[in-house]
């Protein structure tokens, strides 16, 4: 697949290189757009990439600042296409990750090939306010998980989103939108998915994955989609509210967050095969919001996770016993921030995150400061912010310092 990548790449690039004409097409609106000339597809590609810095140190620390750690990596690349196939009734998105943080962790359940494709969808408008989904997309899950990470107002997401969140999965979702009055919207959401994440390839384990979601939008459509962008970018002139719930149930669940986190497995006799799997069944409940007006931007979340068998164990042959146990609890996550005139945002999160005892894992609070510079909106800008996190029943409390730059063709 990497040689049929690069081909295509190469062939795109020299094309341009040899064409050497103007293409109809805006900063951040993808690098090449076409229509065939019966109107039977159409092709947009674009790429993106975030360049990122990361310090962390224990404030704690008697040996001082000079102890801390940093990192430059390249946190997201992406190489993006989506047009229509057939009819403009038919979409398809395809989105590749580059990054060694967007292929992750290599194991048997895919082969120990790199987990290179993040989205692979087709959305069919089949009827009126419908639309029918298949292939592997994002859950429709907390808002912002479904935020695109080139659209963040801070430098990342929340830790609310790494502990709670459903990420990426495969099967089908239903949608469906519609008004109540002159501008009252809802917007419905319902998935069937295989329950394990991205790009599996072996036979699937434990049960199934339901979702459904609700949207109230009481003072009609945000400008842009921009209930699903952070910061207010447009300036709303008017208030735009947006307010959702979100129930997700995953029949015997085998990872530790449901589809996410870690494989509950054990190896009775120890040699080092995988003997079978806990299972459990996994609810979790969502409720966010997003406000706006004349710059001024809000979002606020509240996640829980609950299990039928929080925690399970199994005598080994050598009389040692394996326990494993589904992360549960809940978490809380607001943030506000004011966009200026002259496009430089200040903004603020506040995270709070409540393990269960059983879990054997620590609540934690993290305070968070951030300034960025949106030079093109969301598709060239800089962002920094300033972490602070104190665990409870620890004297240990952790600063981080972020810098970003951010690029979208």
């Amino acid at each position: 697949m990497n040689r049929i990548l690069i081909t295509s790449l190469l062939v795109l690039f020299t094309s341009f290189g040899f064409s050497q004409r103007k293409i109809d097409s805006k900063f951040g609106k993808g690098i090449y757009n076409v229509i065939a000339a019966d109107s039977s597809w159409s092709m947009k590609f674009g790429i993106r990439f975030q360049s990122l810095f990361v310090a962390n140190w224990n404030v704690n620390d008697s040996t001082g600042f000079g102890q801390a750690t940093t990192n430059s990596m390249i946190r997201r690349a992406r190489l993006k296409f989506g047009g229509f196939a057939w009819s403009p009734k038919l979409k398809y998105k395809i989105e590749l990750g580059l990054s060694n943080k967007d292929l992750g962790k290599v194991s048997d359940r895919t082969n120990f090939a790199p987990r290179m494709i993040l989205d692979a969808v087709l959305k069919w408008n089949f009827y009126q306010n419908f639309e029918l989904w298949t292939g592997q997309t994002k859950i429709p899950s907390n808002r912002e998980r479904v935020v695109s990470s080139a659209n963040l107002q801070l430098v990342d997401r929340s830790h609310l989103n790494k502990v709670f969140n459903l990420d990426r999965d495969i099967g089908l979702q239903l949608h469906h939108h519609f008004k109540l009055g002159k501008q009252f919207v809802v917007k419905e959401a319902f998935a069937f998915s295989q329950g394990e994440g991205r790009n599996l390839v072996q036979d699937n384990l434990g049960g199934y994955k339901y979702t459904g979601r609700i949207e109230f939008l009481p003072f009609g459509n945000f400008a842009s989609k921009g209930d699903y962008v952070g910061a207010d970018l447009k300036r709303e002139p008017k208030p735009k509210l947006a307010v959702t719930a979100i129930y997700d149930w995953q029949d015997r669940a085998v990872k530790d967050k449901a589809s996410q986190g870690t494989y509950m497995s054990y190896d009775t006799n120890d040699d080092g095969d995988i003997d079978g799997y806990f299972e459990s069944n996994v609810s979790a409940l969502f409720v966010d919001l997003m406000f706006k007006f004349k710059g001024f931007s809000f979002m606020g979340e509240y996640a829980m996770r609950d299990a039928d068998k929080i925690q399970q164990s199994i005598v080994n042959d050598d009389l040692s016993v394996t326990t494993r146990t589904v992360y549960v609890g809940d978490g809380f996550n607001a943030q506000a921030g004011y966009l200026f005139k002259n496009n430089w945002e200040i903004a603020g999160r506040y995270t709070q995150i409540n393990p269960k005892t059983i879990t054997g894992k620590s609540a934690f609070q993290q305070y968070t400061l951030g300034l960025s510079k949106y030079i093109v909106g969301h598709k060239l800008k800089i962002q920094t912010d300033v972490s602070y996190l104190t665990t409870d029943g620890s004297a240990n409390s952790g600063l981080m310092y972020r810098m970003q730059v951010d690029l979208h063709f």
